[in-house]
């Protein structure tokens, strides 16, 4: 017989393969049948839900399914408020001012115990645990830091039940509750969010971290992040003896969790000193959730103490919480004025027309917190006050704040602040000629559910030569700013 060659035995090895994939499709067949055969007959148990114990609280780690998809709102927030025994006298009056006894959940924690009248505004007031077992070697602070970086899993140990966020802030710090709950309604509670934003100061944000939330303008923490950070946070401050604050020492433990800061630009810790009146008057377009070291800057309302100052803010706030201190502006062309308005705050006129990319950055009516650095010290851009005698502003203070129900408009009247103004050359008519304005508008309680913009400002017109009138309200279409 001829051998074979290459071809014969290559046609003769196909010739097989019909009979080997018959092979292995019915040894496939018989195997699935014998699987599902098997699976069909053991019989389902379901995972039972284990419940972890941290400390006296019960954790459910199904939180996540147990918790309805409805709005996030006020219910659903915890704060912790870390306070000192030693400041409780003053600092309780701006807790005083949002609290809402009823609305508002969670818990003042202090050092020691001190005396409340029974009819006052506050919350429950816990005495935090001791922390001599912890280590503290910076030679700048203060080991109540340790304390304070524990409230919120002290929070979370009082067991409260249907909580998404909680919420950290001082005892200076004031929240307007219902901003908070529009910024954090924007984030899923089921998932970790680590929620705040910086310092006003460069160099503030060197020291400590552009990825820290600063606690005196307060952070939100979700409820599972909550969880884990509680498991682990003692082991953690005891790796980070020599940190100054609690701040920081949260931010390490988040940063062993993996999670970084979301930044909110509507916190403010408020590093700085002297007038707010430039800051707050150039409010980034965003809510406005709280103001912090009210004790350390100027009252925002000339001639009334600090907290009379926020709560006179707040009235504004009852009407259209959404805007507070948002910023428009716009000209009198007539008389080639430059309007500001910070709608339930201040109103600026200033003599001649200044670009709106120049009125919305911040005067520096402030210094920084570390009095020595100069203005390049701040983590945003800022314009110095005007040293032409002509361009200082003329500011009018927010007077009081209503609702009309004839016009279905609230009503805003801002009156001039009485002050000595430099002689002006210019052939122009002077601001100080109205006595008060009256700002318009309605209220936009959803502003923030749509992309964010500046609010349009017109000047209306008046037979009283002595009032100026505003209308303050969204843009209209195609309606721009015009120099």
């Amino acid at each position: 017989m001829a051998p074979s060659t290459p071809t014969a035995t290559l046609h003769r090895h196909h010739s097989n393969f019909p009979t080997i994939r018959s092979t292995v499709s019915c040894l496939f067949l018989s195997l699935l049948f014998i699987y599902i055969l098997y699976y069909s007959t053991v019989p389902f148990e379901p995972v039972p839900i284990i419940k972890t114990t941290i400390n006296d609280c019960q954790v459910d780690p199904n939180h996540r399914l147990q918790t309805n998809t409805s709005n996030t709102a006020l219910k659903h927030i915890a704060f912790g408020i870390a306070a000192s025994a030693s400041l409780w006298r003053t600092r309780k009056e701006y807790l005083k001012l949002w609290w809402r006894r009823g609305e508002t959940r969670g818990a003042v924690w202090l050092d020691r115990q001190v005396r409340t009248a029974p009819d006052e505004n506050l919350p429950d007031i816990h005495i935090s645990k001791g922390t001599s077992k912890f280590q503290y070697v910076n030679p700048n602070g203060d080991r109540s830091a340790i304390r304070i970086s524990r409230v919120v899993s002290e929070t979370l140990r009082l067991g409260m039940e249907d909580i998404r966020w909680f919420v950290m802030g001082d005892d200076d710090t004031v929240f307007i509750v219902e901003n908070l709950v529009r910024v954090l309604s924007k984030y899923d509670h089921n998932e970790f969010y680590y929620i705040g934003t910086t310092s006003e100061s460069h160099f503030q944000n060197m020291l400590f971290s552009y990825g820290m939330a600063f606690g005196g303008g307060g952070f939100a923490i979700s409820y599972p992040l909550a969880v884990e950070l509680e498991k682990m946070q003692d082991r953690c401050l005891r790796r980070y003896p020599g940190y100054y604050g609690s701040d920081d020492r949260m931010h390490a433990c988040m940063s062993e969790l993996n999670v970084p800061l979301t930044k909110e630009p509507g916190f403010h810790q408020y590093d700085v000193h002297g007038n707010l009146l430039g800051l707050l008057a150039a409010h980034p377009v965003t809510p406005l959730v709280s103001l912090h070291h009210l004790d350390v800057v100027d009252p925002i309302f000339p001639g009334m103490s600090r907290a009379q100052g926020v709560k006179h803010l707040l009235e504004s706030a009852k009407y259209d919480s959404a805007s507070i201190i948002q910023q428009s502006i716009c000209y009198d062309k007539k008389r080639k004025w430059s309007i500001l308005v910070s709608w339930g705050f201040a109103i600026q006129i200033v003599r001649g027309i200044l670009s709106p990319r120049e009125l919305e950055t911040p005067t520096r009516t402030f210094l920084n917190w570390h009095k020595r650095l100069d203005y390049t010290a701040y983590s945003f851009n800022t314009r110095p006050v005007a040293r032409n005698p002509c361009q200082k502003p003329f500011v009018y203070y927010m007077n009081s704040t209503k609702f009309d129900k004839g016009r279905g408009k609230i009503i805003g009247i801002y009156t001039l602040h009485k002050e000595r103004y430099p002689y002006c050359k210019w052939d122009m008519e002077l601001p100080a000629t109205i006595d008060r304005i009256v700002v318009l508008k309605k209220e936009d309680s959803n502003r923030w559910d749509k992309a964010p913009r500046k609010d349009c400002c017109r000047v209306l017109p008046a037979n009283n030569k002595a009032v100026l009138y505003l209308w303050v309200g969204n843009c209209q279409t195609n309606e721009v700013i015009e120099l």
